[in-house]
């Protein structure tokens, strides 16, 4: 009898444990699912919700709920736990970390790229990051993976795989000219300096790419990167001067000098190799590598007086900028946290956006120009287009068909970029546009 009732005990004890246990775990999912829906309710009203390019496709029949994905994602509220179940939050925000597709423990994750609704035009490559035109490669962003660590990884094993295939074709002055030095760029420089292979790397901006014209101490990389000739770099919160001085120490330790203000204006494939025109000669090649952003050239907004030497479309040493009437254009996040760096030197700072608010850009920046335009440190015209810059002066438009005249010494055009997928064309590789195709998936 007495034994019964200690198993009697046990087994109530046991079920007590075990309730206790599920109503602790019902009250956190309860929360976690209540604070889930929240976070999706605030990217929905910033327009961070619906994906742009590159993002995790989760499927909810294979998901367990571990949240691994979402503590192995350096963004931070890309993903989020409901219903037991992982969903995407800030989708927009993803920029291809793959960090969660490698830490799903059930292989639910596949990363892929546009939407059934919003294609995304890609050019055409293998997983050797190869064209349709042989030896003809691309790597880095131009192909669909942002991220300074993807772009460094890919130019690395772009070069690899052209190297092996180069060997047989007819010669010319180099084995492979690289065109682009972001980070894509000068790890294939690195690669190809250490396999020793004959190049040459070609930049018609500066080094850097468009690393180089992020605003001053913007973060631009969160996790390591494995540059060739360096080894395995561990970095966090780098600031674009750090980078950029680190990939200038590498070149320098191995004798690399990159081509700058040089900019490519054709490739042609007549006879077996690769003949590369710039705006300071031509040269000849087995392979060629594109490494260069998609943004390409900048958008302009075609406007009279446009021309003029104080339009600028990138921010370079703002430092130097004191005591000016400015004209930001543009509702991004480069707009933004360009006039809010533009503000902080006795500048009198005005924003023109077209929209009627902000959207698609980070919660933070949000913040921070809501508090700049309740100080005065930035005035923001919303619903306005530039209609014509003069010398003293820029004349806006106005939603309700009125004009605005300010005082004006710089203009800051943030617009965007146009894609070169005319001049990708015109080298003769393919574009296909992508309607959420997977990039990155479990086989």
């Amino acid at each position: 009898m007495e034994e019964l009732i200690e198993n009697l005990l046990s087994y109530l004890v046991a079920i007590f444990i075990v309730g206790f246990t599920l109503t602790i775990y019902t009250k956190n999912r309860k929360r976690y699912d209540k604070s889930t829906q929240i976070k999706i309710e605030k990217a929905k009203e910033f327009g961070l919700f619906e994906p742009v390019t590159l993002h995790p496709v989760i499927n909810k029949n294979m998901c367990i709920g571990s949240g691994a994905c979402i503590a192995a994602c350096p963004e931070k509220d890309i993903l989020g736990l409901m219903n037991g179940r992982v969903l995407t939050i800030n989708a927009s925000r993803c920029v291809g970390h793959g960090a969660c597709f490698h830490a799903c423990p059930v292989q639910a994750i596949t990363l892929c790229i546009g939407t059934e609704r919003r294609g995304v035009e890609l050019p055409h490559i293998s997983q050797e990051f190869e064209t349709n035109i042989t030896n003809l490669f691309i790597a880095g962003e131009l192909g669909g993976m942002g991220l300074i660590k993807n772009a460094v990884e890919q130019g690395k094993q772009a070069i690899d795989n052209l190297s092996k295939r180069i060997g047989c074709t007819q010669e010319g002055d180099y084995d492979v000219i690289i065109v682009g030095a972001g980070p894509a760029g000068i790890s294939a420089t690195l690669q190809a300096k250490k396999l020793g292979l004959k190049f040459l790397t070609i930049e018609q901006d500066s080094l850097g790419g468009s690393v180089y014209h992020f605003p001053r101490a913007k973060v631009v990389m969160t996790s390591p990167m494995n540059l060739p000739l360096k080894g395995k770099i561990k970095l966090t919160e780098t600031s674009k001067a750090e980078l950029l001085e680190l990939w200038n120490s590498v070149l320098v330790e191995n004798n690399i000098i990159i081509n700058e203000q040089e900019k490519v204006k054709g490739i042609e494939k007549p006879n077996g190799h690769f003949i590369v025109t710039t705006n300071k000669g031509s040269y000849t090649s087995k392979g060629v590598l594109f490494a260069i952003g998609r943004g390409g050239t900048p958008r302009k907004l075609g406007v009279p007086g446009e021309e003029k030497e104080k339009v600028a479309y990138r921010l370079l040493a703002p430092e130097q900028i004191h005591d000016k009437n400015i004209l930001v254009v543009g509702g991004g996040d480069s707009a933004i946290e360009s006039a809010l760096i533009l503000s902080e030197d006795n500048n009198k700072v005005s924003l023109s956006y077209r929209k009627d608010k902000f959207s698609r850009i980070k919660p933070k920046n949000l913040e921070n120009i809501t508090k700049a335009l309740n100080n005065g440190k930035v005035e923001v015209i919303f619903n306005s287009n530039v209609k014509v810059i003069l010398d003293e002066f820029v004349v806006l438009n106005k939603e309700n068909e009125s004009e605005l005249k300010i005082e004006n010494d710089l203009v800051y055009v943030f617009a965007g970029g146009e894609l070169p997928t005319s001049f990708l064309e015109k080298t003769g590789i393919k574009i296909t546009k992508k309607f959420g195709d997977a990039i990155l998936e479990h086989k």
